[in-house]
């Protein structure tokens, strides 16, 4: 896959008043044993200094590429914004307060080629602000599809590798829970999501963090469900028990 005039691996970071954790992410990134990538950091609309921050790596790596809202959109059209501007046939998925661990996408590569599958994710640990290791292993099914998906949370999204000459393009939807839905939208197309086991990504917690408030992550999973997924009542109560008892045993870990 390296030698191509085109990288093979687009990686998509959306980044909004960051600059405490952007610079560790990028590192990460640009650290992996496997090289031919490009980094697309779409900052949105930050209002410290990000920016600067990302544009001095664009300056002294030509693999990362700094694009930039002019208001904020939030996190989906950042997204979608690098997802637009990505040349690469795998798309990874990395928070820009989130770490990878060396040998991540490599691994992961050879495991989707492994595995002939077009969609991927790997376990990970959480880890403080201050990046101070804060859990166990979370580990990952070995394979998720629609329906195992409705009923379990499981993907980290920073953990996620997508072949896109498998899948064909994809976007986010503008909602809360975007990288869930979409998600969803590739398990419902067939797409099954096979878990690599390794540890492989720091998922890092953040203090007033939307993703803390774990009822509001509950009534949105609840509103995926009924205004996305169209399920009956019956059927998104019964995916809801699932979802919160797996989420429940994750965050025990």
């Amino acid at each position: 896959m390296s030698g191509r005039s085109t990288p093979a691996v687009s990686v998509i970071i959306p980044a909004h008043d960051a600059e405490r954790f952007i610079a560790p992410a990028l590192e990460s990134a640009l650290a992996q044993s496997y090289g031919d990538l490009e980094i697309i950091v779409v900052d949105d609309r930050s209002s410290d200094g990000t920016p600067g921050i990302i544009e001095g790596y664009a300056q002294r790596d030509a693999r990362v590429r700094l694009l930039r809202h002019p208001e904020n959109r939030g996190p989906a059209e950042a997204r979608n914004t690098a997802l637009r501007a990505a040349r690469g046939r795998f798309i990874a998925f990395l928070d820009g307060d989130d770490l990878w661990m060396e040998g991540k996408l490599e691994a992961q590569l050879n495991f989707m080629e492994a595995e002939r599958c077009a969609f991927s994710m790997t376990a990970y640990r959480r880890i403080s602000e201050d990046g101070d290791v804060i859990s166990g292993v979370i580990p990952v099914p070995s394979r998720l599809d629609y329906e195992s998906g409705l009923r379990n949370t499981a993907i980290a999204t920073s953990t996620v590798l997508l072949d896109r000459e498998k899948t064909g393009p994809f976007e986010m939807l503008n909602t809360r829970y975007d990288d869930y839905t979409l998600w969803l939208r590739l398990l419902k197309q067939g797409w099954e999501a096979r878990g690599l086991p390794q540890d492989l990504v720091r998922y890092r917690i953040v203090k007033g963090s939307w993703s803390r408030n774990k009822l509001r992550s509950a009534w949105e999973v609840w509103r995926v469900y009924r205004n996305i997924e169209r399920l009956t009542f019956p059927r998104a109560l019964r995916c809801f028990v699932h979802y919160a008892w797996n989420a429940a045993v994750k965050y025990s870990r």
